[in-house]
């Protein structure tokens, strides 16, 4: 296997272990979260899933501005179209469990959310538009490990009214990411810079960091709630 491809799979299961070592992540993992920590996922969820698209198009348009990687300038305007809704899966699930938001007026994100969304803008604006592969590389990766077997959880313990009905994005990310990591597997064994090498990894390595600290934010919100 490629040493690139090698480093991502271990930044993945390293995330994965911390995911499930981490009270808050773990009971999602489960099915045993509440409404109110299922809205708050959903929420900050949505918060940096509604960017996938601007930041996937935008990471393409760089690198064909540069007339370079341009298999991989047509990959992310390929997968900015593919990801055409998928905030609006969000949405629903917050309708479906009595937790409604305003798209107009959405939360505010945590610390997380908020250096996650810095990380990449600069990345695809100004950085290297390439490594928002290692970005996409751990997303799809959670989705292709987690996604399926969060949302059957958290329907057969039930413990969120409308539940049924609300895991549409975790649903719809396990079915739509089916074979996506083999594509990119296949693809990242072609990167041979260096440079581009390292901002792929250092991106994964980001975004697995942040990931962990969208649950800590939660581990935190909860902690006042019941000091209060």
């Amino acid at each position: 296997m490629n040493a690139l491809v090698e480093t991502l799979d271990q930044t993945v299961t390293e995330l994965l272990a911390a995911l499930d070592a981490h009270p808050v992540a773990r009971r999602l993992l489960l099915g045993d979260v509440n409404t109110q920590e299922y809205g708050e996922f959903l929420g900050q969820t949505y918060l940096y899933v509604r960017q996938t698209r601007p930041f996937l198009r935008r990471a393409g348009e760089r690198l064909a501005e540069q007339r370079r990687e341009l298999t991989f300038s047509q990959l992310f305007l390929q997968k900015a179209d593919e990801e055409e809704g998928h905030e609006l899966w969000v949405l629903a699930d917050l309708e479906a469990i009595g937790r409604p938001m305003d798209k107009y007026s959405p939360p505010k994100p945590c610390p997380a959310v908020t250096a996650y969304l810095a990380w990449n803008q600069f990345q695809v604006e100004a950085g290297w538009p390439l490594g928002f592969l290692g970005t996409a590389y751990v997303l799809e990766a959670l989705s292709d490990a987690c996604a399926g077997t969060t949302a059957t959880n958290l329907i057969a313990k039930h413990r969120i009214a409308g539940i049924r009905n609300g895991v549409r994005f975790l649903q719809g990310h396990a079915d739509a990411d089916e074979g996506h990591i083999e594509m990119l597997r296949h693809l990242l064994s072609a990167v041979s810079s260096k440079s581009d090498q390292e901002a792929i990894a250092l991106s994964a390595n980001v975004t697995s960091s942040l990931y962990l600290g969208l649950f800590s934010a939660m581990a935190r919100d909860e902690q006042s709630r019941q000091a209060a």
